[in-house]
């Protein structure tokens, strides 16, 4: 399965051939609808037309939705009965910010008849088209076929990762062995090269090929390698496929030389504004909105506390830079959990978290007043998890490289957030620095824009809340 870096971030390009065809189905399904709701002529031309400007917002709008539900990520597709759950999840989602629109611009509203059968058209439409997805890309010659440069102890990872089932946009064609090397794959999966690299490549339709050669410096073919490049085969070393196949940057490979050789970390002070008026404009919209429930949470927690316990909890944390500022949320546990001063790790079914805490934690309302540190500038939407500073020490002796994910602000919702359930330990924290370097260094608006839809299916799941 080939893919597309847009705007640094790796996409599948069938998911894109995919999303072209469900948005063609969309826009189909409004005028569909048009015609079944008016069969008989009777097309009342000063409400229903022009359909095609109704059909392109229908259409973003239930893209938009199906984004937020995860249906452009792999794992959306282990299931079929899941996968469907997810579709008729994404057209309840779609119906908010439809509603919305037509408050804002009546003249795309459609009629309740028509937009009903639209719904139902495209429903049938896009459960389809996914069930020929299905089908469809279980067939090899549509993924990405890959052979390894490399039998040892690092290709070895690759052989690791598709037993996990790890691999899912490539079909691992073979390891080639290296003079030096010390087998550490299985035997049956070994290339024993006959003749030039070039030729076998051709020979079996190789699209990419990996450097997972445990000692560069020993006999690797440079000029042969060379020629598949200049043929136009794709040429990557271990930690790019780990970052394209997996979305995180695999720590216990990585060495300094490829972070800063790596045409990622970027930082610039147009990025920089560009995110600051993002969150300024994002925090200043969903305020209001979020007011009203903020007082229903604060009521709720005051009640539980018997009228008389504290409301917020602060905190703090450490932010961009490792630079310490006090994080606000509803208070969720109850007000002696840590009485002996001991700084602890949240774990699942917490004795400390109380009813209504278990409620808004699981909900994410218990971090709506972190749009208040957003505004202020402590915090970003989108952003590694702020961590406590006691916690920060202890990491950064035990796991490498985790001081960089402190190079950007803190956010209300990450890239780790949709892709690791909720850090409770150290192994947890080294999983998740993985998915935050990755965010550190592909960061794009793209990218926070692509998490915020996501965060919408955590939320709505319940994932990784404790």
């Amino acid at each position: 399965m080939a893919t597309v870096r847009l705007f640094k971030h790796y996409i599948p390009t069938v998911f894109l051939v995919l999303g072209a065809v469900e948005a063609a189905i969309f826009v189909g399904a409004i005028h569909a609808g048009v015609i079944l709701r008016f069969w008989d002529g009777s097309l009342p031309q000063d409400t229903v037309a022009p359909v095609l400007p109704k059909a392109v917002t229908f259409a973003l709008v239930m893209l938009l939705s199906m984004i937020a539900m995860g249906l452009y990520q792999r794992s959306s597709m282990a299931s079929r009965t899941g996968m469907t759950l997810r579709i008729a999840a994404s057209f309840i989602l779609a119906i908010i910010p439809l509603s919305l629109a037509f408050y804002i611009a009546p003249a795309l509203f459609l009629g309740r008849g028509a937009l009903g059968l639209a719904f139902m058209v495209a429903f049938v439409g896009i459960l389809g088209a996914r069930m020929v997805f299905l089908n469809v890309t279980d067939l090899e010659n549509l993924k990405r076929r890959v052979l390894v440069l490399g039998t040892g102890q690092k290709a070895n990872l690759i052989s690791q990762l598709r037993s996990s089932g790890g691999v899912h946009g490539s079909v691992i064609a073979g390891y080639v062995r290296m003079n030096g090397e010390t087998p550490a794959v299985d035997p049956r999966e070994t290339v024993e090269l006959d003749g030039p690299l070039a030729r076998f490549v051709l020979e079996h339709r190789i699209n990419e090929l990996v450097v997972a050669v445990d000692d560069r410096r020993k006999a690797l073919p440079v000029h042969e390698i060379l020629d598949c490049k200049m043929s136009g085969v794709d040429v990557v070393d271990l930690l790019t496929f780990f970052e394209k196949e997996t979305g995180k940057v695999k720590l216990d490979v990585l060495q300094p030389s490829w972070m800063f050789l790596s045409d990622g970390f970027q930082r610039g002070l147009f990025r920089a504004y560009v995110k600051r008026l993002f969150d300024i404009a994002a925090s200043l919209v969903l305020l209001p909105l979020a007011l009203p429930l903020m007082g229903l949470v604060a009521l709720a927690v005051y009640v539980e506390s018997g009228f008389r316990g504290p409301i917020f909890y602060r905190q703090v944390r450490a932010g961009a830079n490792g630079a310490p500022f006090r994080i606000v949320k509803f208070r969720s546990m109850s007000t002696d959990a840590e009485g002996d001063g001991q700084a602890r790790w949240a774990q699942r079914n917490d004795t400390r978290i109380t009813p209504v805490g278990r409620v808004i934690r699981k909900s994410r309302l218990d971090e709506l007043p972190q749009l208040f540190n957003v505004l202020k500038g402590d915090m970003s939407f989108v952003g590694p998890r702020p961590e406590r500073p006691e916690f920060v020490e202890q990491l950064q002796t035990s796991i490498p490289y985790y001081g960089e994910r402190h190079r950007v602000k803190p956010g209300l919702t990450g890239w780790a957030q949709i892709c690791y359930q909720y850090g409770a330990s150290e192994r947890d924290a080294f999983e998740k620095l993985q998915y935050d370097l990755y965010y550190v260094k592909n960061y794009s608006i793209f990218l926070d824009l692509l998490i915020l839809l996501q965060t919408a299916e955590v939320i709505l799941l319940g994932k990784g809340a404790h």
